[in-house]
């Protein structure tokens, strides 16, 4: 059976926060000064959002941001009582039981959305959490097990990387490199992680008078057979921390090789796609990005070209594919047979997803 993204929806909470205004919400650091300079002369991110007030006090739990990205979602949908499944997907929930999925369909439910029993599939992990509910949805309507699904991927970072909760281990004086050290692996993430949701209708068929999207086919791939960990969240303090200098060394080679072999599998030719929609965590990375793009085209002077919002919707982690994406949907226009694919890397131990798109005009 085929499936179909109808519609898309997304949340970031309160108003945008620039650079300057971090510290309002998230506290300061005793030495990170340099660290926040450092991190977003790099990163490129301009305004990102937070569920929290200036105080530290949350506004919304990760579930109510799922919830409200959900309602986004199916405003205007006559019913959503006949969706079949929800599949959600975060790196961080107060709760690590029941999953996301169990409390975000209570949390939709007070909210007047899917009162009715339902499959779930929750799903952990750091950035291809979320992909991996898309996954679960498409292969669930492509089985004929259902005839919808709602996919979720929600973020509430802040709760974790405010100056109130975290507690990073202080080993600066050990390395004679500041970025080798257990505290900025920790520290730098304040200033690259925040908040928001979004989600996406999936049916089995497309909606008249309106462009829906073809889910041509996913592929997903883990290399943690072959690389170390990288980014790792610790339930017993939650402290979320990464090693840059892993991540530098794995991240691009594990993802040609894995675009590489998606394209391959599944016979395609990087030109056949209008535009590449990609997880980006900072703009640092753009440039590998983009000789990526470029040695993968036809043309290698002029690529397929890609898309981010990661400038002023800041990186929402699992999350952030859902938001570009229905970003991307509403200030764009898109004729039938358009194509998009959405590349989604994780650093956790270097998993990845691709998603392949075509445009329908019913």
């Amino acid at each position: 059976m085929p499936c179909y993204i109808t519609r898309t929806g997304s949340f970031l909470p309160g108003p945008p926060v620039p650079n300057e205004s971090i510290e309002q919400f998230l506290g300061s650091l005793e030495g990170e000064a340099e660290v926040k300079k450092q991190i977003l002369g790099m990163n490129g991110i301009t305004s990102r959002h937070y569920a929290q007030l200036g105080n530290q006090i949350a506004t919304h739990s990760v579930y109510e941001l799922g919830a409200l990205a959900i309602q986004d979602c199916l405003q205007n949908v006559r019913s959503s009582s006949s969706i079949g499944m929800l599949a959600a997907g975060t790196t961080f929930a107060p709760l690590s039981g029941p999953g996301i999925g169990s409390l975000l369909h209570s949390q939709a439910q007070s909210m007047g959305l899917l009162p009715q029993p339902l499959e779930i599939a929750s799903h952990s992990g750091i950035c291809t959490s979320a992909a991996a509910a898309i996954v679960a949805g498409y292969r669930a309507l492509e089985l004929g097990i259902h005839h919808s699904c709602v996919c979720v991927g929600a973020e509430h970072a802040s709760e974790i990387l405010k100056s109130s909760v975290i507690q990073p281990i202080d080993d600066r004086t050990q390395h004679a490199q500041l970025r080798n050290s257990q505290w900025f692996m920790s520290v730098f993430l304040r200033f690259m992680l925040s908040d928001g949701a979004g989600a996406m209708l999936l049916e089995s068929s497309p909606r008249s008078g309106q462009v829906s999207w073809k889910i041509d086919w996913t592929h997903s791939m883990s290399f943690a057979n072959e690389t170390p960990l990288c980014m790792k969240l610790d339930n017993s303090n939650r402290l979320l921390t990464q090693d840059v200098s892993i991540l530098s060394r794995f991240l691009f080679p594990k993802g040609r090789k894995f675009v590489d072999d998606a394209l391959v599998r599944h016979n395609e030719m990087l030109d056949s796609y209008q535009c590449v929609l990609p997880h980006l965590s900072s703009f640092f990375f753009r440039r590998k990005m983009e000789r990526i793009l470029s040695e993968l085209s036809a043309d290698p002077e002029h690529p397929v070209p890609y898309w981010t919002n990661l400038a002023t919707a800041g990186n929402t982690g699992a999350a952030s594919i859902f938001i570009m994406l229905d970003h991307y949907i509403k200030s764009h226009r898109s004729n039938h047979g358009d194509r998009i694919l959405l590349f989604i890397p994780e650093s956790g131990q270097f998993n990845f997803v691709l998603i392949s798109l075509t445009a329908v005009v019913a």
